[in-house]
């Protein structure tokens, strides 16, 4: 079963519940109708009693280019999210177990968006950056909580502090993704994994994701109150305003377009 023709897709098929991020003119970036969309798409599969794994990935070629930044200059809608202001990162509470597969590039929000699933899977065509510091705003999805974990503080700052780009293999040599595949293999090998799940006791399955869940919170609580604060504060003492973000933007291509020659 698929629905949507719009910026989210979903499809249920063999107990898989697959959220398609689909603005690829866009790289998938991330509006505030695209944030409503995925939030109610997760709300809806992790209801759906016909679903045991909730997978997320995007039209090719790029997984999430993060927030877009058009909207974000014209008054900055999209920073709230798809949720509540004290929700923990871009998704609703949910009780499945979320793949994410990278089918290309993941940047700024749509790493947060990666790092947020509870593993991921990569098309030899992912790579990943964190960007915020070259577009002037902070994370509020739990970046800076959860890349340390994936990687290490040390790398987690290379990473946030340069906004240079990591590439897949490296991204499994550091742990970030749990394997990487030909691009043609991605979905079989996510879904594999999948049935995988799906094959063992639910109840159980869930349990031990909330377990995770639980013994991951109980030491990072206070980075993810700690984050949310100081992007808050930033927002409101850095003089954000949306022709900022449009000087930012046009110095971002202006550069990609230098070195492109």
């Amino acid at each position: 079963m698929a629905s949507g023709d719009g910026v989210v897709l979903t499809e249920v098929a063999d107990r898989i519940g697959t959220i398609t991020l689909n603005r690829p003119e866009a790289r998938n970036a991330l509006n505030s109708e695209v944030l409503g969309a995925l939030a109610d798409a997760i709300r809806a599969l992790d209801a759906d009693d016909s679903v045991d794994v909730l997978v997320l990935t995007g039209t090719d070629p790029a997984f999430c280019a993060g927030l877009d930044l058009r909207e974000l200059g014209d008054g900055g809608r999209n920073l709230g999210g798809g949720g509540d202001a004290d929700q923990r990162g871009p998704f609703p509470e949910r009780t499945k177990p979320l793949i994410g597969a990278i089918n290309g590039v993941a940047v700024t929000g749509g790493f947060e968006l990666a790092l947020c699933c509870d593993f991921l899977i990569a098309s030899e065509n992912a790579r990943f950056a964190d960007t915020h510091a070259r577009v002037g705003v902070m994370p509020g999805w739990g970046l800076s909580v959860l890349l340390p974990q994936a990687v290490g503080v040390r790398r987690a700052r290379e990473l946030s502090l340069t906004g240079n780009y990591l590439d897949a293999q490296t991204a499994a040599d550091w742990g970030l993704v749990n394997r990487v595949v030909p691009h043609a293999e991605l979905m079989p090998t996510v879904r594999a994994l999948a049935a995988d799940i799906i094959g063992n006791d639910q109840p159980g399955v869930r349990q031990i994701l909330r377990t995770y869940d639980r013994t991951a919170a109980a030491s990072v609580d206070d980075g993810w109150k700690i984050e949310r604060e100081m992007g808050r504060a930033w927002l409101k003492d850095s003089g954000f305003t949306p022709q900022r973000v449009a000087d930012r933007r046009a110095a971002i291509q202006s550069r990609g377009r230098s070195q492109a020659r």
